[in-house]
């Protein structure tokens, strides 16, 4: 098959051919959308194994947004130091639950502009919560799925907002986070940051940077 000619055809072709390699799933364990968001702000500059390592005595110690704003910030330091930047992110936990508590019940909101404005939060988490939590649209950006776009010829934008926006036209709104899982999965274990395993790459006869690298 030759390259489709356009990006869209060629983001429509990724995704029908990631369907066959890879479940879409979040990597992160968790149980429920407070517990994602938790993780999914641990997991920056961090691997999910880690943070699966990390989040199950942190769970049982703050099961609940109440819990986690009454934290010692100490204690949650330690709890959390084995992700990195673990000052910052103590905060952060701090911060959105606190936040959780006195603009939204106690619950985790669903909008984006919403989940944007609690600490640790940024687009691609926002997203995160979105798509998995919720089964809403979000297409997360992060450092995968930024590689994978650019190399398949869908972007040629490094900044992960403007990716997404790139993205999201080319994708069914109620695929865009099935579609981020999938390639992020495809980015780890195949279409490597450095020497990328093409020979083994199911996209490999229309991705412009197949055995280019």
């Amino acid at each position: 098959m030759g390259m489709p000619r356009s990006p869209k055809g060629r983001a429509r072709l990724v995704h029908e051919r990631l369907k066959n390699e890879y479940e879409a799933i979040c990597e992160l364990d968790h149980g429920n959308a407070f517990e994602l968001l938790v993780a999914t702000i641990l997991s920056a500059q961090c691997t999910d194994a880690r943070v699966n390592k990390t989040t199950p005595d942190l769970f049982r110690r703050f099961p609940t947004p109440l819990e986690l704003a009454a934290a010692d910030p100490i204690e949650l330091e330690e709890m959390v130091r084995s992700t990195g930047f673990y000052k910052s992110k103590a905060r952060n936990l701090l911060k959105m639950a606190n936040q959780l508590l006195d603009d939204h019940s106690g619950e985790v909101p669903k909008d984006l502009e919403k989940l944007v404005r609690l600490g640790g939060v940024g687009r691609k988490t926002a997203n995160v919560i979105r798509s998995v939590a919720f089964k809403l649209p979000g297409l997360p950006v992060d450092t995968h799925v930024g590689r994978l776009s650019r190399r398949l010829g869908l972007t040629n934008e490094e900044d992960p907002v403007k990716v997404e926006l790139t993205l999201n036209p080319m994708v069914p709104q109620n695929e865009r986070g099935e579609f981020s899982l999938r390639v992020i999965l495809h980015g780890r274990q195949v279409c490597f940051a450095r020497s990328p395993n093409c020979d083994e790459c199911v996209l490999n006869d229309f991705c412009p940077a197949a055995f280019a690298i």
